[in-house]
C-alpha cells in the first residue's frame, strides 16, 4: 500500500529519489531526484535520448524503477500503474498525441467521465466548453484521425485540463503548435500555476523556459546534472549544462545562390486539400520558408507536392518539366522527397530497425544481383547516425525504441540521403535538442549549398527567419503573401498569417 509522509517532503507535489532504469543494457536513467511544489513550473531540459521521456513513464506508472522510490502528493507509491497515476491527481500531455483515431473529438475527450446513461447533446456541450479553453476551433464531432497533428495536441490538452489535476506534465506539448497556439498554451499554464497546479515542463525551445520556468532540471544521459532556480541561469549555461560539449556558433546565412528556378507551383487548387490558387516558385540553392497558423495549408501543399493528395486546378513543374505525382515514390522520381510533419504515422516505420529506415527509398543501392547488401546498408546507416548524432545502440536497434527527437532525425536522414533536386521539410526540427537542432540547421544550409531547392515549412519563426531566403505565408488555403530576407520579422510574418490590415 501506499504509505503517508510527514514533514517537508508532505509539502511536495511529487517527488523521485534515486530513480534509477534500464533496458537491457541502456542505461536510460541513473540515480535520479527532483520533487515538484505546489504553485510552480519546474522545466526539465536535455538532449533527445537524455532521459526525459522514460522520467515521465516512470512518474506516471507506464515503466517500473529499477531503483528508487517515488511520492506523489505526500504518499509513497509503492504499486504503481498509469490508472493509479490519474488517482492521485497526474494528467499528462505527451508530445504524441493519445487519442483514439477512430472516434470523434467528443468522445476523446469525455471518454470515463460518463454514467451509466449518455446525454449526447450535453457531452457535446462540455466538449465544446473543453475546446474553447483552448481556443481550438475545432468540431466536437469530427474524427480525430481527420484532424491535423496540430489541431490533435489541442484537443490533448483540452482532455488533459479537463481534470483539473494538480500535477500536470507536459511532454513537448508545443512542437507542433504556431506561435498564437503556444502563446495561449502558455497562458493557460501561467494560469494554472496561480492556481497552485505544479506543473513538470519539457520542451527542446528554450524561450519558453525562460519565459515560464521557476527551476529548470537538465538530464543528460540518464544524469541528473543541473538544477537551479532559472533566474540563476543564462541561455549559454543553460545549453553548456544540456550538451555537455561547446557549440560552434550558428552558420550565418547569406544571400541564396540564384540559381534556375527548380519548383514551380502555378494556381494549384485542391478541394480535398482546401488549397486555392497557389503559387510560388523555389531556386535552385535557395531555402523558402512557408508560415502560416495551423490550418493554412502548409502541410496540405506538401501533400499535394508528394502525391499524397490530390489537385484539380494548376501545374507543378520541377525543372520546368510539369509532373503530377500519384505517390511519394512517383514524386521521389520527380526529384522531390518530403520529410513529413507526422512522424509517427508517415515519417518511420517503428517495428523496423534504422538501418533500414535510412534505406527503404533506395533499396537498389544496396542490392547486388537482387540481394540485399546487409553489410553495405549497415555501413551506409552507420555514417549517417554519426552525421546527425543520432543516439542509438547499433544501426540494427528497432526505431520504436529510439526517443522521438531521434526518430525525427531518422526521418530526416532517410530523404537527405537520397540528395534530391526539390525537398520539402515539413516541421524538421520538431522535438530536437538545442545541440541537434544546430546540426540539422546545417544540413539544410549544405543541402541548399549542394543546389537544392528547399521548402521549409515551420511553426517555429525563429528558425524560419534564420534559415529562409524568402518567406512565403499561407491564410485559409491562400497565399496572403510574400516577404524577402530583408524585409522578414516575425510580426510581419503573424500580419499576414491573421490577415491584420497594413500587412506588407
Amino acid at each position: 500500500m501506499d504509505a503517508p509522509l510527514h514533514g517537508r517532503e508532505a509539502r511536495t507535489l511529487l517527488c523521485l529519489r534515486g530513480i534509477s532504469k534500464s533496458f537491457g543494457a541502456v542505461a536510460a536513467l541513473r540515480d535520479v531526484s527532483l520533487d515538484l511544489r505546489p504553485g510552480e513550473v519546474h522545466a526539465l531540459v536535455g538532449e533527445n535520448g537524455a532521459g526525459k521521456s522514460t522520467l515521465i513513464k516512470v512518474i506516471t506508472g507506464a515503466h517500473a524503477p529499477d531503483a528508487g522510490t517515488l511520492e506523489i502528493q505526500g504518499r509513497r507509491v509503492e504499486s504503481h500503474s498509469p490508472r493509479r497515476a490519474r488517482e492521485l491527481g497526474v494528467a499528462v500531455i505527451y508530445q504524441q498525441p493519445a487519442l483514439f483515431g477512430e472516434l470523434t473529438v467528443a468522445e476523446n475527450l469525455l471518454i470515463g467521465s460518463d454514467g451509466p446513461l449518455l446525454d449526447w447533446r450535453a457531452r457535446r456541450r462540455r466538449a465544446a466548453e473543453l475546446l474553447a479553453r483552448v481556443e481550438a476551433g475545432v468540431d466536437p464531432g469530427a474524427l480525430v484521425r481527420e484532424l491535423a497533428p496540430a489541431q490533435q495536441q489541442l484537443v490533448e490538452i483540452a482532455r488533459a485540463l479537463r481534470s483539473e489535476a494538480p500535477i500536470l506534465i507536459l511532454d513537448e506539448p508545443t512542437a507542433v503548435l504556431a506561435r498564437t497556439e503556444s502563446e495561449r498554451l502558455l497562458q493557460i499554464l501561467l494560469r494554472l500555476r496561480e492556481r497552485g497546479a505544479g506543473i513538470l515542463y519539457i520542451s527542446h525551445r528554450l524561450e519558453e523556459v525562460e519565459r515560464i520556468a521557476d527551476r529548470v532540471s537538465v538530464l543528460r544521459d540518464g544524469r541528473l546534472v543541473w538544477s537551479a532556480p532559472m533566474a540563476e541561469l543564462t541561455r549559454p549555461a543553460l545549453v553548456a549544462h544540456m550538451v555537455g560539449r561547446e557549440l560552434a556558433e550558428p552558420q550565418a546565412r547569406g544571400a541564396g545562390a540564384a540559381g534556375p528556378v527548380l519548383l514551380e507551383v502555378a494556381g494549384l487548387t485542391s478541394r480535398e486539400a482546401g488549397l486555392h490558387d497557389i503559387s510560388l516558385q523555389v531556386r535552385a540553392g535557395e531555402i523558402v520558408g512557408l508560415g502560416g497558423l495551423v490550418g493554412a495549408g502548409r502541410t496540405e501543399l506538401a501533400r499535394c507536392l508528394v502525391g499524397l493528395a490530390p489537385f484539380q486546378g494548376g501545374e507543378v513543374r520541377v525543372g520546368g518539366g510539369v509532373i503530377k505525382p500519384r505517390s511519394p515514390k512517383d514524386a521521389l522520381a520527380c526529384g522531390i522527397a518530403c520529410v513529413p510533419e507526422d512522424r509517427r504515422r508517415h515519417g518511420v516505420l517503428p517495428a523496423l530497425d534504422v538501418s533500414e529506415n535510412l534505406t527503404l527509398p533506395r533499396l537498389e543501392a544496396h542490392t547486388r544481383r537482387g540481394l540485399l547488401d546487409r553489410e553495405g546498408e549497415l555501413a551506409f546507416a552507420r555514417r549517417w547516425i554519426e552525421r546527425l548524432r543520432i543516439k542509438v545502440p547499433s544501426p540494427q536497434t528497432e526505431v520504436a525504441a529510439l526517443s522521438g527527437g531521434n526518430q525525427q532525425k531518422v526521418a530526416l536522414a532517410r530523404w537527405l540521403a537520397c540528395e534530391p533536386r526539390v525537398l520539402v521539410l515539413d516541421e524538421p526540427t520538431q522535438g530536437i535538442d538545442v545541440g541537434g537542432r544546430q546540426e540539422i540547421h546545417g544540413l539544410i544550409l549544405e543541402a541548399a549549398a549542394k543546389g537544392c531547392a528547399v521548402l521549409l515549412i515551420s511553426s517555429d519563426l525563429p528558425e524560419l527567419l534564420e534559415l529562409s531566403d524568402r518567406i512565403v505565408v499561407l491564410r485559409r488555403g491562400r497565399v496572403a503573401g510574400a516577404l524577402p530576407r530583408a524585409g522578414a520579422s516575425q510580426e510581419a510574418v503573424m500580419s499576414l498569417a491573421l490577415g491584420l490590415e497594413g500587412a506588407a
